[in-house]
């Protein structure tokens, strides 16, 4: 995939390209269908490219830094599902005055003047340009008179476990993680959440008692909902079941919210590495012991159930 910059990068791109705009957090099955609908246009021509345009970071980051999103992928996972999903060119908008400034009939010259792409590909709800002034209407109208083939994907709908039907997005994603809802997550994600995140020390309290864990770093990713969850890794291609603890630590009176993912059978050291640790299905809520032998024994439990799940198709509940 070939990444590009800032609005020079939207100069770069191939004319005739098939271009989708937006900002693709989580690269959730509504993104999918979007990168699809521009995968099956670019299978009918000749030497066309799969383009797509994204804010880095989001706007709010620097319009409303109190209400920015939390990031659903790095920008690194954004990038490789991103190429996953058969992208060759990724521009990268910087949120800027030069570019949040623009309007949207200037924004949209940009694209008709600079870019020149053949196809647009956007969800029904898209908009663009200061204040978010332009829309799916000002589009219709601009690329007919562009001769630009405008292609308006309309939602895509989940089933929740309580068989409402919803409309997946990003927004929806970040609250059913922050309630602990991961497997409904991953149903709306079209495969298990990830939390990236660098091993960090730790206290080694679970080295002492036989159950060493992976202290993950995940910056400003989205972390769910305390408590202690099934999830799996991937180490040196190997697939680990994992027993996966988000929180503070109340056996040990520590209130620092940790994450902590026990690999296991996995025996090596991780300190430093960057994993990415599929947070599945939520086993518990984070209680607090009498005492490490008390502890010991509700982890033994909570591993066992970690393997037996680990045993049954960890994704036969996606829907996509």
């Amino acid at each position: 995939m070939n990444l590009l910059h800032g609005l020079e990068g939207l100069a770069q791109l191939s004319p005739g390209s098939i271009l989708s705009i937006g900002n693709f957090d989580g690269i959730h099955r509504g993104h999918q269908r979007l990168l699809e609908t521009g995968r099956q246009l670019r299978s009918q021509m000749s030497g066309a490219r799969l383009a797509c345009v994204t804010f880095e970071p989001h706007p709010f980051t620097v319009l409303r830094p109190t209400h920015a999103p939390p990031r659903l992928t790095p920008l690194d996972l954004k990038r490789e599902l991103l190429a996953e999903q058969g992208v060759d060119d990724l521009v990268e908008l910087s949120p800027e005055p030069a570019v949040l400034g623009l309007t949207a009939e200037q924004f949209w010259a940009i694209l008709r003047d600079q870019c020149r792409p053949s196809h647009l590909v956007e969800g029904s709800e898209f908009t663009f340009g200061k204040s978010r002034g332009g829309t799916i209407k000002h589009l219709t109208q601009w690329c007919a008179e562009a001769g630009i083939q405008l292609h308006i994907v309309p939602p895509v709908q989940g089933v929740l476990l309580d068989l409402r039907l919803v409309d997946i997005s990003s927004t929806l994603i970040r609250w059913l993680l922050l309630h602990g809802r991961t497997r409904e997550a991953a149903m709306m994600l079209g495969r298990p959440y990830a939390l990236r995140g660098k091993v960090i020390a730790g206290h080694q309290r679970g080295r002492t008692i036989g159950v060493p864990t992976a202290n993950l770093d995940c910056g400003t990713q989205l972390v769910p909902d305390d408590g202690v969850y099934a999830g799996q890794c991937i180490v040196d291609k190997n697939v680990y079941p994992c027993a996966i603890s988000i929180g503070t630590l109340p056996t040990f009176a520590d209130s620092n919210r940790q994450i902590e993912a026990h690999l296991i059978g996995y025996d090596g050291d991780l300190y430093r590495r960057v994993l990415d640790v599929q947070v599945v299905r939520w086993l518990r809520e984070q209680w607090k012991f009498d005492g490490v032998d008390e502890l010991k024994r509700q982890m033994e439990r909570d591993i066992r159930q970690c393997v037996q799940w680990a045993g049954e198709d960890a994704c036969r509940f996606i829907s996509v």
